[in-house]
């Protein structure tokens, strides 16, 4: 833009001047002095005093769903909920509240049978029957530009596009969730995000109001644990299993039904990341989940699940010393085993991320014939707000237009119009009865057509009622059983997880709330974390300590099924080696073998000379789930602490070394090829053939059989430490 000539600009102010007759500089007053209240000063709201109101100043009770009967589903009449529930649904906008980062992709279902004998639903009625589908992992607190490796519960929501509607299973890799009652979500979300002063942290519960809520609402510290343990930093979405949380009924064409928890067992096996690991992948990788996931079905070894349903009688809601409608509460397998229904296996990757993956909408209302509900209160109002949030992040209801929304069968209803209208409807009789169009669309009912209906066991009786019921009292003894049941290296990951969140914690008295309330679970785990916080650990309170265990959670007492599409990285050298072995001739024909053993082999040098797939100075010990040292390249000097090999201008000083030390630390196998003898800084570092997980030798086969083995292990946590009993 060019200069404006000065008397130019003076013509412009004078016309400013001559234009605005009520600017009289003459009745211009001298700036006030001294402080100025913000134009905000009106609005602001001190909660410091008083009791809670509704949006228009009336005093309310706004922690228990309104319900019908104790054990009764929540009414519509509830006010409060819908008013506290709506508005927590409207908080973010566009961006989904909770759930914001994810990664998404189309597979089928592929059911095992014909199940009609315990399901009317259609795709779930003859072997064989395929049905496409559409899944989508997330982190659960942290925004779209967070971290992957994030410490978090994982969202799995699952669509069926059956053939005779959308079915959604909108759940996580934790069987149970944090609260009792939907009413109590926008206060968990709350504590858990980031401060509303400064957006301090960003995906992190290691803050003092997370641990206030976690301490003061008791029903949190089951998904607590899960989460503190491997289940919240997965290796991978691939390497985890997803649950339904609630229990759901399946009902069959003539009304029978039985109480279920919905399970997806990984094929893949279930494997977790080292919690200094998983930081660190956050800053070199902060889309390691979403890159292999994408990375494995381009590869064509889309990720496989088997569904599998646990399965009661209705009168069994309460047989078994807590209520089957809590959703903080898991169904042992000794009660009730697993009964696996059939297969979704990921196979295309989304064309474009925002169209399908972004804009999908997932609701648990999302239901089809031969499934119902259950008076679970949290699942109750998920119906409810799940359907809330897509109107506010699409503006209108006719999200279910969106190609990923639509379903694969033809709609028939009298909804028009609206904001985003795809539909070009013929119909002009749009209002049931009629007789102008035929009396169409029908009805349709349980023996009209395939509609839906609700199971015939379904009852309700009794007062109105604002609370929960005893029956969802007790908040340890699964805590506890979820702890018995981690083996002693997981255990400790578990209380060094609660440690490092705690000691972030600033007031003293959530620390001692915390306390408190690990107590009740473990006097161990309470004496444990309080070591660490610098406090006085409470005496025991026993009153619901147990040995009892149960079957399907621990992680590392198990190998993978398969070791297809994991990861090793080759460390090699461009250099020559002081003893004539090529170093790149040893990666290049391990990186064949391992390749014919369905891994991904990357070899690592200086540069990207011919064979080289990356970089020591893009390289990192998280990029792998195993680690190869050429002994070539140990020869050339790139391990060596005292040689001028370990310092290159070509990558960050000791990088080599510091890879396979890491790789070590993070209990991941090591291999070393070309003799059973590594250089001394590498044992000192870890590359030890004495140490469980670490394999030398100057055979080929030996080596690859060692890796192999060893990634089927996954993590080798005899090398963790563990506290001093």
């Amino acid at each position: 833009m060019g200069r404006i000539h000065t008397s130019a600009l003076l013509g412009l102010l004078g016309l400013a001047s001559a234009g605005c007759p009520f600017a009289d500089p003459s009745n211009l007053g001298a700036r006030q002095e001294g402080p100025i209240d913000r134009p905000v000063t009106d609005a602001m709201v001190d909660d410091s005093t008083g009791y809670f109101t509704d949006d228009v100043g009336g005093q309310i009770q706004e922690q228990d769903s309104l319900r019908a009967g104790e054990r009764g589903p929540t009414l519509l009449e509830d006010f409060i909920f819908r008013q506290k529930i709506t508005h927590f649904d409207h908080e973010r906008v566009p961006e989904r509240a909770v759930h914001a980062r994810g990664a998404g992709a189309h597979g089928t279902f592929t059911s095992y049978g014909d199940w009609s004998n315990i399901t009317a639903a259609s795709f779930l009625g003859s072997a064989g029957k395929e049905t496409p589908m559409f899944v989508r992992f997330s982190t659960v607190a942290g925004s779209r530009g967070s971290a992957d490796t994030a410490r978090d519960v994982h969202g799995f929501a699952t669509r069926f596009y059956t053939d005779e509607g959308n079915f959604d299973i909108v759940g996580n890799n934790i069987p149970v969730f944090f609260i009792q009652d939907a009413i109590r979500f926008p206060d968990l979300i709350h504590a858990v995000k980031p401060r509303p002063d400064n957006e301090i942290p960003q995906a992190a519960t290691a803050h003092d109001s997370a641990w206030d809520f976690f301490s003061s609402q008791p029903s949190s510290l089951h998904t607590l644990f899960w989460a503190m343990a491997g289940f919240g930093i997965p290796r991978s979405f691939r390497h985890m299993d997803g649950f339904g949380v609630h229990t759901y009924r399946l009902v069959t064409d003539d009304g029978a039904s039985k109480l279920v928890k919905w399970h997806w067992k990984s094929k893949q096996g279930r494997a977790s990341l080292y919690w200094e690991e998983a930081q660190v992948l956050a800053g070199k990788n902060a889309d390691a989940h979403r890159q292999d996931l994408f990375d494995a079905i381009a590869s064509g070894n889309g990720p496989e699940w088997e569904l599998a349903v646990q399965m009661v009688d209705e009168d069994k809601v309460l047989a078994y010393g807590f209520d089957l409608f809590d959703p903080t509460k898991i169904l042992p397998e000794e009660y009730a085993p697993l009964q696996k229904l059939g297969v979704m296996k990921l196979h295309t990757n989304p064309t474009n991320y925002f169209a399908e993956t972004e804009q999908v909408m997932f609701q648990p209302g999302h239901i089809v014939r031969g499934v119902d509900f259950t008076e679970d209160p949290l699942l109750q109002g998920r119906i409810f707000s799940y359907l809330d949030t897509q109107l506010n992040r699409h503006g209108g209801p006719n999200f279910e237009q969106i190609p990923i929304n639509r379903p694969v069968v033809p709609i028939h209803n009298n909804n028009r119009d609206g904001a985003a209208q795809n539909l070009v409807h013929k119909n002009i009789i749009h209002y049931t009865p009629n007789t102008l169009n035929g009396g169409y669309p029908q009805q349709a009912s349980q023996g009209k057509g395939r509609g839906y209906f609700n199971a015939a066991a379904r009852k309700v009786s009794g007062g109105l009622v604002r609370g929960l019921p005893s029956s969802f009292d007790d908040h340890w003894s699964q805590v506890r059983l979820f702890y018995n049941s981690l083996t002693t290296a997981e255990q400790q990951f578990l209380i060094n997880a609660i440690r490092f969140e705690a000691s972030h914690v600033q007031s003293d008295t959530v620390k001692k709330n915390v306390l408190t309330q690990l107590n009740r679970i473990s006097n161990d785990v309470a004496v444990r974390v309080a070591t660490a916080l610098g406090l006085e650990a409470p005496a025991p309170d026993d009153t619901y300590y147990h040995d009892n265990t149960t079957a399907g959670i621990s992680i590392t007492n198990q190998t993978l099924p398969t070791v297809a599409t994991l990861t090793v990285g080759i460390l090699a050298s461009t250099k020559n080696s002081t003893n004539g072995t090529s170093a790149m001739s040893q990666a290049a024909a391990l990186k064949e073998r391992l390749t014919a053993e369905g891994l991904v082999p990357t070899i690592v040098a200086e540069s990207l000379a011919d064979g080289v797939d990356k970089t020591y100075s893009a390289a990192d010990a998280t990029d792998f789930d195993a680690v190869a040292v050429m002994s070539g390249a140990d020869s050339a000097g790139l391990f060596s602490l005292s040689s001028t090999g370990a310092i290159n201008p070509l990558y960050p000083p000791l990088r080599p070394l510091q890879v396979a030390s890491s790789a070590f630390l993070y209990g991941k196998p090591v291999a070393y090829l070309g003799s059973a003898t590594p250089s001394s800084s590498l044992v000192a570092a870890g590359v030890d053939p004495k140490v469980d997980g670490v394999y030398a030798s100057a055979d080929m086969d030996t080596t690859v059989n060692g890796l192999v083995d060893g990634l089927r292990t996954y993590k080798f946590t005899g090398r963790y430490p563990l506290d001093q009993a």
